[in-house]
């Protein structure tokens, strides 16, 4: 057998893509041995960033940096992650998976035990981009680890739950972290995610996965596609993630590196499109399948942004903690795994739009039942909404993916082109929905803000009350009645400010269930206008058929 080359399986072994593993039948507590490690390995891969982004304030006040400082870390990740599969799949597909799988692994725990030696912010950042590219090789080999647990004819149930595991970490780390920090602040979370790091680790080398096909694949013009278009999504996500914090007129960086990320972005799509033998086939994902597919993941991640954006800024802008939300998170938690079982259990090759929108309308229903919140509105007042949006957040990942597998299968030379457009979709989709949800709080809170000061007189006997109220509560402290005004002013000031952020979240809530709205719409159009063309073709083709001879 050559080392370069396909072997002879037999059919149940087969492969499903170049650079995958391919699946023999394996005893019962095998399978189970492999579900196991794979649900550690796919949680691993994506706990790790979840803890930075959701212990931000934390981490702020430990390394002295500013929000905006801050803020680099998760994007840092994202930078890496959203380009690494140009590289890795093949990798995979030319060198192998186990030496795919030891780099990946080793390369993790180094990185999470260098977290433990970070005291500065440059080398934070250069740590979160390394787990960037580990962070979506872990991805991939969870997946195919579950693969190993299901028999054949389940195999798309496996990568319903393969898939859905990647997506547990946010509210499994707003559940959990609270714990780590106590036990050692900040080095509790580097020392949990070098413990999953290890265990993986040590779990991966022990059981490893079955072989695959190995093929020649890499060419020198990869080098130059790979570079522009991994500098050029890097300077996007930049922009995307740090946008709305350092506002997007002001900061002069934002515009150089959006015009560089263009300029960079097309040079590589542009080589691609004129190879012989092209990395990304740009036909292909071109083709109105694909198109549309892309745009519905983004609109959908668009959407369940409220999550992330809505639910948790709100209650963060009403002074609420990371410990004070963990009830909340665990009912998300509990959404999430329900949602990837509900997926597993009803996955099918016909439906795939019919989760898309069953996702949606959780989304929807979610976000309207938000829109209602007011300054009292606590973790309780929210789990029903939050239940019905981590549920749609699992739910519909698996159809979307099997969506494109369709077509690869017919055309494996398109495995990376699907597989880059589908990681590229995700992250740009939530980066998108984070930027312009973001962004939309901020200026609505401001017109809310101004039309609420207008009113604000102290000829109104009311505000005068508001005032003096305010201002007696300062004193026992406070002596002098001016300096006494002067805290009262200021504390109205605070609540008109609070209440304007009320009524800017409860638009962003209703901005969120507009895009979940017009993209079930236009997936309706799709289907419907779908299946019009369908009827209208066996019509005519039935028409064009000659009667049989009587």
């Amino acid at each position: 057998m050559s080392a370069y080359g396909p072997r002879e399986w037999l059919p149940h072994e087969r492969p499903l893509f170049p650079g995958s593993p391919s699946t023999p039948s394996h005893p019962l507590a095998l399978r189970w041995v492999f579900a196991l490690l794979g649900t550690l390995v796919a949680i691993t891969g994506s706990l790790g960033n979840a803890m930075v982004t959701t212990n931000q304030l934390q981490l702020q006040g430990a390394l002295g940096v500013t929000a905006a400082e801050i803020a680099w870390l998760p994007a840092a990740y994202v930078m890496t992650n959203v380009s690494a599969n140009l590289i890795l799949i093949k990798f995979r597909q030319q060198f192998g998976l186990r030496l795919f799988t030891e780099i990946s692994l080793v390369l993790y725990a180094l990185v999470t035990f260098g977290h433990l030696f970070v005291h500065q912010l440059g080398s934070a950042i250069a740590v979160r981009a390394a787990h960037g590219i580990v962070g979506a090789a872990l991805t991939t080999l969870g997946i195919f680890y579950m693969i190993q647990a299901f028999p054949a004819q389940h195999r798309l149930r496996s990568l319903a739950v393969g898939i859905g595991l990647t997506q547990i970490g946010t509210p499994l780390a707003r559940v959990i972290s609270p714990n780590l920090l106590e036990f050692g602040e900040w080095r509790g979370l580097y020392l949990f995610e070098l413990g999953l790091a290890l265990l993986s680790l040590g779990g991966v080398m022990l059981l490893r996965l079955p072989p695959g096909d190995r093929y020649k694949v890499f060419e020198k013009l990869d080098l130059l596609s790979i570079t522009l278009l991994s500098i050029g999504m890097a300077l996007l996500c930049a922009v995307l993630s740090l946008g709305r914090i350092e506002w997007w007129l002001e900061a002069p960086w934002i515009g150089w590196a959006l015009a560089g990320a263009i300029v960079l972005v097309v040079s590589g799509i542009a080589i691609e499109h004129f190879r012989a033998n092209p990395l990304i086939n740009t036909r292909w994902l071109g083709s109105g399948l694909m198109l549309r597919l892309g745009v519905a993941i983004i609109l959908l991640r668009m959407a369940l942004s409220e999550q992330s954006v809505g639910a948790v800024g709100f209650l963060q802008a009403m002074g609420l903690t990371n410990e004070q939300m963990r009830g909340l998170f665990a009912v998300v938690l509990l959404g999430c795994l329900l949602g990837i079982a509900v997926s597993a259990m009803t996955v099918k090759p016909v439906l795939t739009r019919l989760p898309a929108l069953i996702a949606l309308t959780c989304v929807m229903t979610g976000a309207l039942m938000d829109a209602s919140s007011n300054s009292l509105t606590r973790p309780a007042q929210l789990m029903i909404s939050q239940f019905l949006i981590g549920f749609g957040s699992t739910f519909f990942l698996a159809p979307a993916l099997i969506a494109g597998v369709g077509s690869v299968i017919a055309q494996p030379r398109n495995l990376i082109s699907f597989f880059v457009m589908f990681n590229i979709a995700q992250n740009v989709g939530s980066l998108l929905g984070s930027a312009f949800l973001g962004t939309l709080q901020v200026i609505r809170e401001k017109y809310h803000s101004s039309q609420i000061v207008e009113h604000l007189t102290l000829l109104d006997p009311q505000v005068a009350t508001r005032i003096q109220s305010g201002a007696a509560s300062y004193g026992q402290a406070v002596t002098d009645p001016a300096l006494r005004n002067a805290l009262g002013v200021r504390a109205l000031g605070a609540t008109a400010s609070r209440e304007a952020n009320v009524l800017a979240y409860n638009d962003v809530y209703l901005a969120i269930a507009a895009i979940a709205l017009m993209t079930m719409i236009w997936l309706t159009y799709i289907a419907v206008r779908s299946r019009l063309r369908a009827r209208r073709e066996s019509l005519l083709s039935a028409q064009a058929t000659p009667a049989p001879a009587t």
